[in-house]
């Protein structure tokens, strides 16, 4: 009950937490990128282009585990092209619309799901120590 010291078999692995802190950084990353790059529309145009070709190039990768963020990253990308193209010359309409929404709801997505994962990572260190 009272044990001076704690049961050190109920621990997160290193693996684990090693994912964890990176999926944390990524996704805050990720999020707040993507508000900046739907903020500024020349400059999310050029980052969008990169990130969808980015993107393609991950998805072509033989591991099976970057086909994900893959189409994740190439999905931002063209969320991002589209709404920028939207703002910047009135042409895409209610599909740049939805676009720009997509995006917003994205960054918010990666910066919770960024937090929460990091709220993991710090409560796995804890245990740790």
């Amino acid at each position: 009950m009272n044990d001076l010291i704690p049961d050190r078999g109920n621990y997160t692995p290193t693996s684990v937490l090693a994912k964890q802190g990176v999926t944390a950084i990524g996704g805050i990353a990720g999020g707040v990128l993507l508000f900046i790059m739907g903020a500024f529309p020349v400059a999310g145009l050029i980052a969008g282009a990169v990130a969808g070709i980015a993107g393609i190039f991950v998805l072509r990768s033989r591991d099976p585990d970057d086909r994900k963020p893959g189409v994740i990253i190439s999905f931002a990308g063209a969320l991002t092209v589209l709404s920028s193209l939207a703002k910047i010359t009135k042409f895409a309409g209610s599909l740049g619309a939805l676009a720009e929404t997509l995006l917003n709801i994205s960054g918010a997505a990666l910066l919770i799901m960024g937090i929460w994962n990091g709220i993991k990572f710090f409560r796995g260190l804890k245990r740790r120590s």
